[in-house]
């Protein structure tokens, strides 16, 4: 009887222990980094990790909420953005995996093909010093634009040393390329707000650019949750086979899972 009785009570207390585990908070920004992750969630459930999927707007107030404590995780940027967040904010932030690739891609309402873009052409690019620079360098991959040798990820408009096509260029922020198209001759928009839009990098863009490593999409903790057990999950939980087979069928080759 007394043996039953402790069982019993052990019983209990785990029960009880998981109905009180602790949530853990995930930052996205909207379409399919959300639409990814809550497949994430799904099957980090089955692991015993609950989460609890939050939307940003912007890319600046993810990593702020992150820094801050009000997120435990997020997932929607790229190395380069993230290493510029942490040299300029100072956080204490750290990727911890790959997540997916979301090639930029440039869009026209006005235009069909990369060689109709006209002289005097207005170009809009995203103002977030990581986004600008990807955009950048992917005008210089076409050859409509040459930048300081060197330059890299760190490029800005003013690095531009050959403009023969004298183009205008004007920075908006990310969200509101897609709500510029009817303003500007093209637009160089990244997938997550391109797919929000309806627009399909693979069917729709005048070009794109390929799969750079260093635009590859990540996951990032505070530094002090790196090694961190249900990080890990959270990460295995991401690259299971599940996860991948959605992305593939839900994006078609517009979102590429990158392990």
């Amino acid at each position: 009887m007394k043996k039953l009785l402790s069982t019993a009570v052990l019983a209990a207390l785990l029960s009880a222990g998981l109905a009180h585990a602790e949530t853990k908070k995930v930052g996205v920004t909207p379409g399919p980094h959300a639409q990814i992750v809550e497949k994430v969630k799904a099957v980090a459930a089955e692991k015993g990790l609950d989460l609890e999927v939050i939307e940003f707007s912007d890319y600046v107030v993810p990593n702020q909420a992150l820094n801050d404590g009000d997120l435990d995780i997020n997932s929607f940027q790229h190395q380069p953005y993230l290493d510029n967040q942490v040299a300029d904010r100072g956080f204490d932030l750290v990727s911890v995996a790959q997540s997916v690739n979301f090639p930029m891609a440039g869009y026209s309402s006005k235009i069909d093909s990369k060689d109709g873009i006209p002289d005097g052409a207005t170009i809009a690019l995203p103002n977030d010093p990581s986004n600008g620079a990807r955009a950048l360098l992917m005008l210089e991959d076409q050859g409509l634009i040459g930048l300081t040798d060197g330059i890299g990820v760190r490029a800005s408009v003013v690095d531009i040393v050959d403009n023969p096509h004298d183009f205008d260029f004007v920075e908006l922020d990310a969200a509101q390329l897609p709500r510029a198209l009817n303003d500007v001759d093209v637009a160089l928009i990244t997938t997550n707000y391109a797919l929000d839009a309806g627009l399909n990098p693979v069917k729709d863009s005048l070009f794109r650019e390929g799969a750079k490593a260093p635009y590859v999409g990540i996951i990032a903790v505070r530094a002090e949750d790196k090694d961190a057990d249900w990080v890990n999950t959270f990460v295995e939980s991401y690259h299971s086979p599940e996860v991948k087979a959605y992305i593939e069928e839900q994006f078609k080759g517009a979102i590429t899972p990158t392990w």
